[in-house]
């Protein structure tokens, strides 16, 4: 009884955030276990679990939703987040580390100066493994989500 007791408080005090894995994800990102995604230009991976691509689709919720709804860009239409555009930019930000360089200091499409239309996320707001949350679900999304990404409205 005593060890059920412990079991259950131990489950009621985690937060729901890290318990919940989001519908979304299993449904259009294909995500029902761990899945493998690039984390640097020499290609090396990074297994992300369903909960981890939930909790960083949480973020883009409340922090990138405004302006990135299915993976657009609103300040700049031209620029969306598919994996095409994200691959196209100086540098690319099309894994991990590279997603996770431009959410830290935000550059212009071309890499020649900062830009102010997206903020930057520091470490106190987003530790890294938050933040590789964050860009693993914008990648995945941009790999598998329909309609994700696009230039038309």
């Amino acid at each position: 009884m005593l060890i059920v007791c412990g079991l259950s408080w131990l489950l009621l005090s985690l937060p729901a955030q890290a318990k919940a894995v989001d519908a979304y994800v299993q449904r259009y990102l294909g995500v029902r276990e761990a899945v493998p995604l690039v984390m640097n230009r020499q290609g090396e991976t990074k297994l992300f679990s369903p909960a981890a691509l939930s909790n960083g689709k949480r973020f883009f919720e409340d922090n990138c939703k405004n302006c990135h709804v299915g993976g657009t860009t609103l300040p700049d239409p031209t620029v969306p987040l598919s994996l095409d555009a994200l691959k196209g930019a100086t540098p690319p930000r099309d894994t991990v580390e590279g997603l996770v360089a431009f959410l830290r200091q935000p550059m212009v499409y071309d890499g020649s100066e900062e830009t102010y239309a997206c903020r930057a996320v520091p470490e106190h707001w987003l530790d890294s493994e938050e933040i590789e949350n964050l860009a693993a679900f914008i990648l995945r999304s941009a790999e598998k989500a329909p309609g994700w990404g696009s230039t038309t409205f």
